[in-house]
């Protein structure tokens, strides 16, 4: 009964707070857990808001990380729709927008990123969207129903991830789309040019239009009501209702205001934490998106926006909360499901970090393996509809970080088992 006077409180009620919750009470923490959520909503899982629930193939209730009667169950105090304001670091409090004073032993950060702003004349129009909760994935379901239902346009700022996404979920429900794009293929920040090609081929082959080397300078309307996107190579796009996927800013705020170490904008931003993810603090620790984490491995600091890293961060967060010796250097993971295509990347490879990229299978048939490589060292790889080869990508990754060297021509010929090349985790 160590631990019964000891209270624990978490805020942010997304998947990384949620886990971290569940890890706590699974190793025998039996003190107060306090989980604190801006939302009404229990914890919930995002990438269904572009991707499953989105589309309409999977149902409101499938998003939630657990059933609602789980907290009572496990003892874990729910404050749902309520902001934190502030941090007394000092007194070892936070306090609520309701002036309410919460005590903690240990306070764990998990309040994510938020959706960056377009800067643009139009913007409070009631057909810009944003996607980041499950509110907002609501009314843009219902948004890309009635689109594809009167024919209507969407205009999309960003040609990552989300706008990718959404852009499929769009075109299933007949909407006419415009991705409008600064750099000259999609993804580039992320794959590079050398595949993203690939993508423009895929969503062009379903009616998607790209304007590409172009950004948005004004959304027009009428009577509130959004007509057209105009971008600054003076273009005009027609359009019903625009999204701003123009990526994500960390939620730092509170832990600013409590003068906690930071990372610079520059580079990523987010609360600077060490590899046992805890913060300039000692008794604040930061996981998912707002945690900008030492990574052993690739001697690097890394700010991930992924579900992997919310799904592992919380429970390696609630860890080292317990004393646990901890040292977290999962390989940087996502996945994206787009029209038939379905994929996994791992490992951390930006612009100008490698030499060469390596592809294994036929890129044609969009059935293939991308290797990204510095001095024949890997760095990162991308399973295109092409399955059960995460383990010993990510073991291709860890030798590369420790120097080991692949030769490309086996890497690319699909007669060579993965395994043969990819040694035994030590």
């Amino acid at each position: 009964m160590v631990d019964a006077d000891r209270t624990f409180v978490i805020v942010g009620g997304g998947l990384a707070g949620a886990k971290a919750a569940e890890t706590l009470r699974a190793e025998g923490f039996n003190g107060r857990v306090i989980l604190i959520g801006d939302e009404r909503e229990h914890p919930y899982e995002r990438p269904p808001l572009s991707k499953g629930f989105l589309s309409g193939k999977e149902e409101r209730d499938s998003v939630f990380v657990h059933e609602p009667a789980w907290y009572a169950q496990n003892d874990v105090e729910l404050h749902l729709g309520q902001t934190v304001t502030a941090i007394d670091r000092a007194a070892k409090t936070v306090r609520l927008g309701d002036g309410t004073l919460v005590g903690y032993d240990k306070l764990l950060l998990a309040t994510g990123s938020e959706p960056r702003r377009l800067d643009i004349p139009g913007t409070g129009l009631a057909g810009v969207h944003h996607l980041r909760r499950l509110a907002h994935s609501e009314r843009l379901r219902n948004v890309l129903k009635a689109l594809g239902r009167d024919n209507g346009h969407l205009v999309i700022a960003g040609a990552g991830w989300i706008g990718l996404e959404v852009a499929a979920a769009a075109r299933g429900y007949g909407a006419e789309v415009t991705v409008v794009e600064p750099e000259p293929t999609p993804l580039h920040q992320v794959i590079g040019p050398e595949l993203g090609q690939i993508f423009t081929d895929l969503h062009a082959e379903h009616g998607v239009r790209f304007h590409f080397g172009a950004r948005l300078t004004e959304i027009t309307g009428q009577d509130g009501m959004v007509l057209a996107a105009r971008t600054d190579d003076g273009e005009e796009h027609p359009a019903h209702d625009v999204l701003a996927a123009i990526g994500a800013a960390p939620r730092t705020a509170l832990a600013e205001n409590a003068g906690l170490a930071l990372v610079d904008r520059a580079d990523g931003g987010g609360v600077a934490v060490d590899a046992t993810l805890r913060t300039s603090d000692p008794d604040i620790f930061a996981a998912g998106d707002v945690a900008a984490a030492h990574h052993p491995l690739l001697d690097t600091r890394l700010r991930v926006e992924h579900w992997a890293n919310a799904l592992n961060g919380g429970p390696a967060a609630a860890r080292a909360m317990l004393g646990q010796e901890v040292c977290y250097d999962r390989i940087p993971y996502f996945f994206s499901d787009q029209y038939d295509l379905g994929l996994e990347y791992s490992g951390w490879a930006p612009p100008g970090s490698y030499d060469q990229v390596v592809l294994r299978g036929d890129a044609g048939k969009r059935e293939f393996i991308a290797f990204w490589l510095k001095e024949r060292r890997v760095l990162a790889g991308m399973n295109v509809n092409v399955w059960d080869v995460t383990d010993p990508i990510q073991r291709l990754i860890r030798a590369g970080s420790k120097g080991v060297q692949i030769d490309p021509d086996a890497l690319a010929d699909p007669s060579t088992p993965l395994t043969d090349l990819a040694p035994e985790a030590p």
